[in-house]
């Protein structure tokens, strides 16, 4: 952990109470009050709003100390993954709003949990673009909606082996959706996407009048199989450890799935399925 002897000025240290001390997804009063009283922080307003509360206090504590150190120990108490067992997407949505903030005076939260030096920011678009995490990435590329609702926990959570496993499985779902066909794999896109022998498929993405739309048809059922070829049928049954998949990896996958899903919007639906 780094130990900062500079102080912090204000801006960053309401942003960072704001972060902690959110209505929705912060810290409770009486977790601020504990952190506070075992830190031997004083609680100048314990009656004011958790926000305002946790600011005045930080500005007490660094005008008491000359320095920021505490603040910094503060984080890391509140950061302890040890307090996120069982809700490690809280962690990681703490996390990444902590650092759109912290990058202004040069640190982050690593996923230990620790203050460790990282990028400085000197501009709002420097701080976002340093600490942009898959799911705002996500959101920035307008990623389908049913990407996000497949595998938004498996992102927040970081676990890009499951997250991949669960977008792959979202274009199945939705297959079998449409049309109220069962199956599931390849069988399920040569019965809903393929072409086949009477060249019209169930889920027709465009009006099949020229080769090239026959062509674009096949591509597509062909992307579906190669997506489940290459990480729904190794991620279902190899070990984990034997997956490695980075943030890029992870993205170019979401993104190509994203692209499915909107391939799929606005196809008329057969008898049976539900658009």
């Amino acid at each position: 952990m780094v130990a900062p002897q500079s102080s912090w000025k204000y801006p960053v240290l309401k942003a960072i109470a704001d972060v902690l001390a959110d209505t929705s997804d912060g810290l409770t009063g009486r977790e601020i009050g504990d952190l506070l009283l075992r830190l031997r922080m004083d609680d100048p307003i314990p009656t004011a709003t958790k926000r305002d509360r946790l600011a005045e206090a930080f500005v007490a504590c660094q005008n008491k100390d000359q320095s920021s150190k505490r603040i910094v120990t503060f984080i890391v108490t509140a950061m302890d993954p040890v307090r996120y067992r069982s809700q490690p997407e809280l962690f990681a949505l703490r996390q990444d709003r902590l650092n759109e903030h912290l990058a202004f005076v040069g640190l982050r939260v690593n996923d230990e949990g620790k203050v460790a030096r990282g990028a400085q920011a000197q501009t709002l678009d420097e701080a976002t673009r340093i600490a942009t995490s898959i799911r705002d990435e996500l959101q920035r590329r307008k990623a389908h909606p049913e990407v996000l609702r497949y595998c938004s926990m498996e992102v927040l959570k970081k676990a890009h082996f499951h997250a991949c496993l669960e977008a792959t499985k979202s274009i199945f779902d939705r297959l079998r959706s449409l049309t109220g066909i069962s199956g599931d794999g390849a069988a399920l896109v040569d019965a809903t996407l393929a072409l086949g022998k009477s060249g019209v498929p169930l889920l027709a993405i465009n009006s099949l009048r020229t080769q090239t739309e026959k062509d674009e048809q096949t591509g597509l059922a062909n992307l579906v199989k190669g997506l489940n070829g290459l990480y729904r049928n190794p991620t279902a049954h190899d070990p984990r450890l034997n997956r490695t998949i980075n943030d890029d990896e992870l993205l170019e996958v979401l993104t190509m799935v994203s692209m499915v899903h909107r391939r799929l919007d606005g196809v008329p639906a057969p008898n049976g399925g539900s658009s």
